[in-house]
């Protein structure tokens, strides 16, 4: 096998989950409720999983997903921002292999008077730089 080096993070990618959830500054979208989508962009040194097919040396992409419903699914909050907020507090908390999320959530239909595709709302949060994860081996 040739030797390689990496050259940057990898990146695992997660396109429009859908989820329905509770979320908006009026109590009405909060009570009915409404479609969201969410994408992940997941900055990973998966060079070991590459070289093992070991899942133990990446992240399970089943198991970021049900993390992910569970905050949509299960919390409220009245800003996209603080939603988006707490999916990429707890993606960084919950995987330490995880060096940077960018997270962008998707409100489709929001409740005004006027005609758009949805409002998105993109923040990227960087695990500090001494409790970073790169795979120093060489492998």
């Amino acid at each position: 096998m040739i030797k390689t080096k990496v050259a940057g993070y990898d990146r695992m990618q997660f396109h429009r989950m859908e989820f329905f959830g509770r979320h908006g500054v009026f109590q009405e979208e909060r009570a009915l409720g409404q479609l969201w989508y969410v994408d992940l962009d997941l900055q990973i040194d998966l060079r070991q999983a590459g070289v093992s097919d070991d899942l133990s040396d990446s992240v399970n992409y089943a198991d970021i997903f049900y993390l992910v419903k569970s905050i949509v699914e299960g919390q409220s909050f009245q800003l996209v921002e603080a939603l988006t907020e707490r999916i990429a507090a707890a993606l960084l908390e919950a995987y330490p292999k995880i060096n940077e999320a960018t997270v962008r959530v998707t409100k489709p239909h929001p409740p005004f008077d006027i005609h758009f595709q949805g409002l998105t709302v993109e923040m990227t949060r960087v695990r500090d730089r001494d409790e970073r994860h790169v795979d120093e081996s060489g492998a």
